[in-house]
């Protein structure tokens, strides 16, 4: 994944229609693209906020680019891999 982009949405342990607001937010405020990121299990969390954006809040937005990868993180125990999902939204209007 890239540097973290001006309006990026970091997907974390909070319900799903926090980070939906989020988004709808984002695009509301004038952004052209928004970027939905997530780590382990949290990436479902991700999946589902792109889909319910989509689905009821947002006419015109498709999905531009969905990047799905591994990063190596350092733990106490040594390096542990973990899945990591990039989803950009893109407005056509």
């Amino acid at each position: 994944m890239q540097q973290p982009k001006e309006n990026t949405v970091f997907v974390g342990n909070k319900p799903v229609m926090n980070y939906v607001l989020a988004v709808v937010t984002q695009f509301n405020n004038g952004a052209k693209e928004v970027a939905i990121k997530a780590r382990g299990k949290a990436i479902s969390r991700a999946v589902d906020t792109a889909e319910i954006a989509l689905n009821r809040f947002l006419d015109g937005v498709v999905k531009k680019e969905i990047e799905i990868s591994t990063e190596v993180i350092d733990t106490d125990a040594g390096k542990t891999n973990v899945s990591s999902i990039e989803i950009v939204l893109a407005d056509t209007r």
